[in-house]
């Protein structure tokens, strides 16, 4: 997304570029009605990961700093504010997840 400037062009490329972090992607994941993690948490993970790993490595160590979290009872997916029903055995990018994609769910 373009950045609009008051007095001069802004012409710097961004820092968050999907060509800086190679075989990695930066994903965002939000738990969608949580009070206690109200906001999404941006983690980089690699694109060949499958979603099951993504789950339980990066997703489930992250949700169960709230107490309330039960693993495995992550339902109702949205990929990008779009209902979605992911593919545990198939990998990130292959899931259509891509860089900076938003990953919600509820419980």
């Amino acid at each position: 997304m373009p950045v609009k400037a008051i007095t001069a062009d802004y012409n710097f490329p961004s820092r968050s570029r999907a060509e800086l972090y190679g075989d990695d992607q930066l994903v965002h994941v939000l738990w969608r009605g949580n009070p206690f993690l109200c906001s999404a948490a941006t983690f980089r993970v690699p694109k060949a990961m499958t979603f099951a790993d993504f789950m339980c490595g990066v997703v489930e160590p992250w949700a169960s700093s709230d107490p309330d979290y039960v693993p495995g009872s992550a339902r109702a997916f949205q990929l990008d504010l779009n209902s979605w029903e992911p593919d545990a055995a198939k990998a990130m990018t292959d899931n259509g997840i891509g860089h900076k994609s938003l990953v919600s769910f509820e419980v």
